[in-house]
């Protein structure tokens, strides 16, 4: 069992991760620039109980790797990616950017964050897909610590 990093709040992580798939979905849907995104997510939540660097690095991390994170999920859902419910299209390039950037986060601790948000936004059984889709994806790119 990993101990928790020195330093981090693990709960104010897990805020960031939920408003970060609030701001991609809006992102997604907009079109807007994500720094726009960005200073509207800071000015409405409540982003003083979430880890805003986190915050900011996922949906940075996202916009950048976009091309790159859907091209790793692609093998793994059974539609085109833009086709993927928004919510849970969000939850997925959340994970795959974490899965493969952010490799100081357990891939366990990935998949489970990205199940309860969509459980929390998502459709009745869209925690489900996303399980699936990256049980599959963690196995591919972090192949040994699924071992370990």
């Amino acid at each position: 069992m990993s101990q928790r990093p020195e330093g981090i709040d693990l709960a104010a992580r897990s805020r960031a991760r939920r408003r970060a798939l609030q701001a991609l979905y809006a992102w997604q849907l907009s079109g807007s620039h994500m720094n726009a995104v960005i200073d509207q997510f800071r000015h409405e939540q409540d982003m003083e109980v979430a880890d805003l660097e986190y915050f900011e690095d996922l949906l940075h991390g996202v916009e950048k790797h976009i091309d790159e994170l859907d091209d790793s999920l692609k093998p793994y859902v059974d539609r085109e990616v833009g086709q993927i419910d928004p919510i849970e299209r969000a939850a997925l390039r959340l994970a795959a950017y974490e899965l493969k950037y952010r490799p100081d986060v357990p891939y366990r601790v990935v998949i489970n964050e990205a199940i309860e948000v969509t459980k929390r936004f998502g459709a009745d059984h869209g925690h489900s897909y996303v399980n699936g889709v990256l049980d599959k994806l963690a196995a591919q790119l972090r192949a040994a610590e699924k071992k370990g």
